[in-house]
């Protein structure tokens, strides 16, 4: 299996070739896209600061020039910051990894701004910033650009809600990275989702029916093995990536600065990890937040949130994310995904984190918030057929897969009844198989009233799983019910939803203690051990320990943001106490 990258031949960006205004850049070569311009959104993610607002801006930031025919910045690499225009013409191109380009917006008035909600992380630009009149801007990189935001509310509300929909806008668009291959490799399908989930705009092309993928093919002539492919939008083509490799590429991995002792690092940016980068940033604390593959954890994940507060028609969990994680950014707060985190050293004060690439990052204070991970049931070749049919979430790409075919969810909780409301709008039946008598005992009353009249959905109680069968992909399940009684189902699509285990294993050098079923221990939980903590504070002093991986804690969002808030005091005090 090879992992190896090379240059796209052909159509294929030229990171080093020099940008020839001449050739046409100023004019017609590059399309135009107007539907940018028709946006019902377009005055909001394009506005003009005033004079005044300018001028506030301005000490937040140092004057910059650059001469007709240079790049601002160009996507796949660091972009300086937020550059606000005082003269001059700049002109944003939209660029996929095979080349082709078309023409987002073009600044042209004094009090434009460029760039989109990624300078709030120093992460790479996804798109291209022409200079096509000399320019005169203000840079704001991204310490002066979180000052401001936070020194200048009004102003920084403006940008924020601009910066963020711009972003949105170019994934709707499709610009970045390419995907290649078939829509029902579990490989693609597990990289769309991690480049959803972090917000990263991509394409997919169908290895056997998109002419261009197949062009791409007969040039690059990959093996199977090689599926799917990756072309990065500096031309860089991977073959059958992993995700650590796919971020490497992009440039998404963050530095850290081996020298800096933050205040607190969180592990973990799930609801209760980012409420507390939040809570922590915006108290003039030092925070570097942690986590191996996307903003949001398992709640990320979920279809629709209807029972957290303030949002009375719900609210998808990838959305509440990505809305807790730039506000975390907005404070300062240093997030690092995708960050393995491996090891905790506590035998030394202050702890040290350390990453799968072997990274260190000291803390004064440490936050486990590393969640749970999906429980799989007992089932021989459940892993061979979590690549071709077996799902853990369900988003819109899992039911894509199964629109008008019939599937089986197993599980009883909140998050299996948010997947089949979702899912019943796409497939023409679902079967759900729970281990008790009903939904009762386990869902909330809303919800399962709400699954229990959908008419293309069979709750089918005291029942489970038994065996998968299958060859490339999964063609049956079988199954025991009540008495004993043995019987098999035709399915393609089985989604998994029963609950999850604590992710504590790289918690083995630390020493912290924990239950039986491996949560983390807190509080009152050690008090009765005879070892005195405060409430969310672990065995291990300066370590503490909030949301699904706490011990005894409610498996709920809002309980987890509510642990996230409140650990912040608790790190106050021992670090007032340790001073």
């Amino acid at each position: 299996m090879s992992n190896e990258s090379s240059s796209t031949p052909g159509s294929a960006f030229n990171p080093d070739q020099p940008v020839d205004d001449a050739a046409g850049l100023d004019d017609q070569s590059i399309v135009e896209d107007p539907s940018v311009v028709a946006h019902p959104r377009f005055a909001q993610m394009f506005p003009v600061l005033a004079e005044a607002e300018v001028e506030r801006v301005r000490r937040f930031g140092s004057l910059s020039r650059f001469s007709k025919g240079e790049l601002l910045y160009r996507a796949g690499s660091l972009c300086p910051g937020m550059f606000v225009l005082l003269a001059g013409k700049v002109r944003i191109v939209g660029r996929d990894g095979l080349g082709h380009e078309r023409i987002i917006h073009t600044y042209t008035h004094r009090g434009d701004f460029t760039s989109d909600v990624t300078q709030l992380s120093n992460k790479p630009a996804v798109v291209d910033a022409h200079v096509i009149e000399d320019v005169e801007a203000v840079l704001l990189r991204t310490d002066g650009l979180s000052n401001m935001m936070i020194s200048e509310a009004d102003i920084g509300e403006k940008i924020m809600r601009a910066l963020i929909l711009r972003r949105m806008l170019v994934i709707e668009r499709g610009h970045g990275v390419v995907l290649v291959g078939s829509s029902s490799d579990a490989r693609l399908l597990a990289l769309q989702n991690f480049l959803r989930r972090n917000a990263f705009p991509n394409l997919t092309l169908d290895a056997a029916q998109d002419a261009e993928a197949i062009a791409l093919l007969e040039r690059l002539t990959p093996q199977p093995d090689d599926f799917p492919l990756v072309v990065c939008p500096n031309g860089a083509v991977l073959r059958n990536p992993d995700e650590g490799q796919l971020a490497s590429c992009l440039g998404l991995i963050p530095e850290f600065d081996p020298t800096h002792v933050y205040d607190v690092a969180i592990i973990g940016a799930g609801p209760a990890g980012l409420a507390a980068a939040v809570y922590a940033a915006s108290e003039g604390l030092s925070v570097a937040a942690l986590d191996c593959r996307a903003p949001g954890g398992q709640a990320g994940t979920s279809s629709r949130i209807e029972n957290y507060l303030g949002f009375p028609t719900g609210i998808t969990g990838q959305a509440l994310a990505d809305r807790a994680f730039f506000q975390a950014q907005k404070f300062g707060a240093h997030i690092g995904i995708p960050c393995e985190v491996t090891a905790l050293h506590c035998d030394r004060q202050p702890p040290v984190v350390e990453l799968a690439d072997g990274r260190r990052i000291t803390a004064r204070t440490v936050v486990i918030a590393s969640g749970a991970e999906y429980r799989r049931p007992a089932v021989d070749d459940l892993g061979r057929f979590e690549r071709s049919g077996v799902y853990y979430w369900a988003t819109p790409i899992e039911a894509r897969l199964c629109r008008k075919e019939p599937v089986l969810l197993v599980g009883g909780g909140n998050s299996a009844g948010q997947a089949i409301v979702f899912l019943a709008a796409h497939a023409e039946h679902i079967h759900v198989f729970i281990r008790g008598a009903s939904l009762a005992k386990s869902m909330s009353h809303y919800l399962a009233e709400r699954v229990t009249s959908l008419p293309n959905v069979t709750v089918h109680t005291r029942i489970e799983l038994t065996a998968l069968e299958g060859g490339a992909r999964l063609e049956r399940v079988h199954y025991r019910g009540a008495g004993g009684i043995e019987g098999s189902m035709t399915t393609h699509h089985l989604f998994v939803f029963i609950g999850a285990q604590p992710n504590t294993s790289w918690l083995s050098q630390c020493g912290v203690l924990r239950d039986s079923n491996g949560f983390v221990l807190t509080g009152t939980d050690l008090a009765e051990a005879g070892v005195p903590s405060m409430p969310l504070q672990t065995s291990v002093e300066g370590v503490f320990s909030i949301g699904d991986v706490r011990s005894g804690s409610t498996k709920r969002v809002a309980s987890a943001v509510g642990e996230g808030a409140a650990v912040v005091a608790q790190i106050h005090s021992y670090l007032a106490a340790a001073r």
